[in-house]
């Protein structure tokens, strides 16, 4: 597939916003408090703001948005419309309640569950498409999560340690397991797609049941919607260098700068843990997509 970047920023930013978010509850649940919260919950907010505005980008018809909600019964996507907003206005209600002096604990145990409800239907968006097998995977899901509590937990730590020193040996405890489990499940995912076996063929995919069917000409001349948009036109070589780089950005970096910014009380090495694993998440994301392999492919990308 050929990634859009809107989508790329829509979901890891809104990521690191509910994994902080969730962090930030915890914390809460925990008997931790003060003006942490509070900055966190803006922080999260500021995200998912900005993921939803990357989100108009990927529409043709931005005006028309409202409309994807409509399909809720049977689209995993109508139903992201919906939980977003109802886990933004939560966590600007958890938000503001704090800052005037403390909210109501069922407001942040709804906005977590808003919020867990919301990682659910991103990743099955791309999970329930069938015919993508690299997607079609309860790796999408576990994946989804656990780089958002990943991002979120390691953006915690360095809030904290900025404004909330006593919080950081949590945050960032949670920040080095969450990334160790998603480097563990994103490797097994990886071995996954290797693995995968076609299952169309280029008979299939035009619909000649000809044994042998060769490819002489695409029929035009110029690129068309289907050469554009479902296929990537990269090299191999270019995809196995950002595999490569997301698995060394995303989680062996920030796992070596956590560690050593726990060990020596340094908020710049954990600021910089979070500064170096969201660029190494957004190749993560871009590698997501341009993995998958659409079957119209077995066509279109021999002349892309």
């Amino acid at each position: 597939m050929n990634p859009a970047f809107s989508v790329i920023f829509l979901t890891t930013l809104i990521g690191a916003g509910q994994g902080l978010f969730l962090a930030l509850f915890a914390a809460e649940l925990g008997g931790f408090g003060g003006g942490l919260l509070v900055t966190g919950g803006v922080v999260a907010l500021a995200l998912c703001g900005l993921g939803l505005v990357a989100s108009f980008f990927h529409l043709g018809r931005p005006e028309r948005a409202w409309r994807t909600a409509t399909m809720w019964r049977t689209s995993w996507l109508s139903r992201e419309v919906i939980v977003l907003p109802l886990f933004m206005a939560g966590l600007f209600a958890w938000t503001v309640g704090h800052a005037l002096g403390g909210a109501p604990v069922v407001v942040g145990g709804l906005t977590a569950l808003a919020c867990i409800a919301l990682f659910v239907c991103t990743a099955m968006i791309y999970a329930s498409v069938r015919f993508l097998q690299e997607w079609a995977s309860a790796y999408t899901l576990i994946n989804y999560v656990l780089l958002g509590l990943a991002s979120g937990c390691t953006l915690a730590t360095a809030l904290a340690a900025f404004g909330a020193p006593g919080q950081v040996p949590a945050f960032g405890g949670a920040a080095l397991v969450f990334t160790l489990a998603g480097l563990l499940t994103r490797s097994l995912s990886l071995a996954r797609n290797a693995r995968l076996k076609p299952v169309s063929s280029l008979q299939t995919a035009i619909g000649i049941r000809h044994p042998r069917v060769v490819q002489r000409s695409m029929g035009f001349m110029g690129g068309s919607f289907n050469t554009r948009e479902f296929f990537h036109g990269k090299a191999p070589g270019a995809l196995r260098q950002v595999k490569w780089g997301f698995l060394l950005g995303a989680f062996v970096l920030p796992l070596g700068l956590l560690a050593a910014g726990l060990a020596s009380g340094s908020a710049l090495l954990l600021a910089l843990a979070f500064a170096v694993q969201y660029p190494g998440l957004l190749a993560e994301r871009w590698f997501f997509f341009a993995q998958a392999n659409h079957p119209q492919n077995l066509y279109y990308q021999v002349v892309s």
